[in-house]
């Protein structure tokens, strides 16, 4: 089965930055598309950002274009997502996720990411 574990969350201030990180296990990395979404408080899931296997089509919500970049390493089986120019509403949980958007498949417990003063 499907094995993702995310770290890297924690408080950041607005415009401050945090990296996340996703290890993942049990399944062909390389090829697969990965995924991060996120769920604030009282909403639902919110599609970030997914990446294909060679990274060469990283694509992003609007709501985090030019803040965010989404990035592999396919050797360690890793997925990160570094955010810089946090804002309030960024506050969420975040998953990583196997496949493409807002649908794709989690496998882990989330990180949380918190952007207060």
């Amino acid at each position: 089965d499907v094995r993702l574990e995310e770290s890297g969350g924690g408080l950041a201030q607005p415009g401050g930055s945090l990296k996340l990180s996703c290890a993942a296990s049990d399944f062909r990395f390389d090829t697969a598309v990965m995924t991060w979404v996120r769920q604030a408080p009282g909403k639902g899931l919110e599609w970030v950002a997914s990446i294909n296997g060679a990274s060469t089509l990283p694509v992003y919500a609007d709501s985090v274009k030019g803040r965010f970049t989404i990035s592999r390493d396919n050797t360690n089986n890793m997925l990160y997502l570094q955010l810089n120019s946090l804002k309030p509403e960024d506050t969420a949980r975040y998953y990583c996720a196997t496949g493409f958007g807002i649908n794709a498949r989690r496998g882990g417990q989330g990180t949380e990411v918190l952007v207060s003063s």
